[in-house]
């Protein structure tokens, strides 16, 4: 029996969920650390059939279960048309990805234990990653960097207009500014959903670009000031 006062039924955004439709083309999970993203996409990974610790629905590796009891309380309803083919990937759980990923080295995967993350991410994205396939990311920004974030965006819209469907969570104003997508807000409040410019990941990456260096003075004034009335007179 599940207790709904303790992890994850004790998030807010869980302890709110009720209905979700997601974006027929690109949704996004955003919030805080800790706000239930991952828990969250994880558990609808897991109720499409796929591995939890990543893959695509032939990976089979268990390294160290760790999945939150969430997918057994989720339900997936979906259209008269199927995917064909998805992968869920999880920057965490990249190099467990990569190791199971060995043993198709003969059906032309790559051994990515030879690439940097965020090459062996990309290599993926672009290699098994087919046309009208499901495709759940958690936090792919962790092993890209910004130019590695937009040719990320370049093949998601080229799977988009083959059918493909995306879910991710993401920290990123670089993925969530993907045109028309669905971005869900999960907060203390609950879930609920946002318009891109609504965003502080977006508000935040504004000002700190157009006054990087005011920015940072008022912060390290707070810092300089909360020092020195911590101070202990001698």
């Amino acid at each position: 029996m599940s207790d709904w006062n303790a992890y994850p039924f004790s998030i807010p955004a869980v302890a709110s969920l009720k209905k979700l439709e997601f974006h027929p083309r690109i949704t996004f999970f955003v919030g805080e650390n800790g706000s239930g993203k991952s828990t969250l996409i994880e558990a609808i990974a897991v109720r499409a059939g796929f591995n939890a610790e990543g893959g695509n629905k032939n990976f089979v590796s268990s390294h160290r279960p760790s999945e939150s009891s969430l997918r057994d309380h989720v339900r997936l309803a979906r259209g008269a048309r199927r995917e064909q083919g998805g992968f869920f990937l999880r920057a965490e759980t990249m190099f467990n990805v990569s190791t199971e990923a060995e043993q198709y080295r003969a059906y032309g995967w790559a051994d990515m234990h030879e690439m940097s993350h965020g090459e062996a991410f990309l290599w993926l994205a672009m290699n098994r990653f087919r046309d009208g396939g499901l495709f759940i990311l958690d936090e792919p920004e962790a092993a890209l960097s910004p130019q590695r974030q937009l040719a990320l965006l370049a093949r998601i819209h080229q799977l988009v207009l083959t059918g493909s469907q995306f879910v991710i969570s993401t920290h990123s104003p670089i993925l969530m500014a993907y045109p028309g997508a669905k971005i869900f807000l999960l907060d203390r409040a609950g879930i609920h959903e946002v318009r891109y410019e609504d965003t502080e990941h977006f508000a935040v990456t504004k000002a700190f670009l157009q006054d990087p260096a005011g920015m940072l003075r008022r912060i390290f004034d707070d810092v300089e000031k909360d020092l020195k009335g911590q101070a202990t007179p001698r």
